[in-house]
């Protein structure tokens, strides 16, 4: 989604946007910073009011934190809404999402006991304050990397079919030699056991007691370590291949010098000096 300004004109919205969603002035990254540490900060606060011991002791206080910084990220939410030109656009975008999933738990928490522990959801938010760390120059190499796995993304589901299958018949095939005497007290069960066995997890909550039962168990368990160098395999293969001749001829975006961004289409990575943005045209 393109996030533009409410007002493109000088004046206090249009300083409050650029604070908010750019990161390209000095304010607008220390403005991302405070709120990573915000972010941070608040899960820690959810994280240690979750143990039994930290909570007796210091319940309050944690609570105090907690609702401290839900009223700042309500507050930060709202200027979101206040800065934009279409406000309701924004609140059903992925990261408005996000940010609204971030402060809903602490007011759900008002009616029911527990909820505020969803609180956690806020490092979802670290998705937006990603870019002060200048990630862009890393873009190409990500892309690469989602190239690679839709390409592969038919032979990663057959694959798939074909592990699910084994799983079926294997955990079906336990049933019948183990049976509920042994745990093995339905299909589905049993499928469970054969799924968590053949990706070497092992929980052990279940577990074959006959020798055939055995025997079947070791087998699933060598063609287990086969099975899961597969998957990498394929995607290694795909990334190794040369790129395709379209994508050789499609024009290659110009070299990330600083994370600027246009205000049109959020394009980053442009020149010092350019007038226009590479990817829209439209001024930067």
């Amino acid at each position: 989604m393109k996030v533009e300004p409410r007002n493109p004109n000088p004046g206090w919205e249009n300083t409050l946007y650029r604070v908010i969603f750019e990161s390209d002035t000095r304010s607008g990254r220390a403005f991302d910073i405070v709120l990573f540490f915000a972010i941070i900060l608040s899960v820690l606060a959810v994280m240690l009011d979750s143990v039994y011991a930290m909570h007796a002791r210091y319940g309050p206080a944690l609570l105090a934190v907690e609702w401290f910084f839900t009223g700042l990220f309500i507050v930060e939410y709202a200027a979101r809404l206040l800065v934009v030109r279409r406000p309701l656009a924004y609140a059903f975008s992925l990261l408005g999402l996000i940010d609204f999933l971030s402060i809903v738990p602490a007011l759900v928490a008002l009616s029911m006991a527990g909820s505020h522990y969803l609180l956690a959801i806020r490092t979802l938010r670290l998705l937006r304050v990603f870019r002060i760390f200048k990630l862009g120059q890393f873009v190409g190499e990500g892309e690469f990397i989602v190239t690679a796995l839709k390409a592969s993304r038919f032979k990663i589901f057959v694959f798939l079919s074909a592990v699910f299958t084994l799983a079926i018949v294997m955990g079906t095939l336990m049933y019948v030699v183990e049976g509920g005497r042994n745990g093995f007290t339905s299909i589905p069960r049993s499928v469970y056991w054969a799924i968590v066995t053949v990706t070497t997890v092992g929980y052990g909550d279940i577990s074959p007691h006959t020798v055939p039962g055995q025997t079947l168990a070791s087998l699933l368990m060598i063609l287990g370590y086969a099975i899961i160098a597969v998957p990498t395999g394929i995607v290694s293969a795909q990334m190794s291949m040369p790129a395709a001749p379209a994508a050789q001829l499609a024009p290659t975006p110009p070299p990330i010098y600083k994370l600027a961004q246009c205000r049109a289409c959020q394009a980053e990575g442009h020149r010092p000096d350019a007038a226009y943005c590479w990817q829209c045209g439209k001024p930067v």
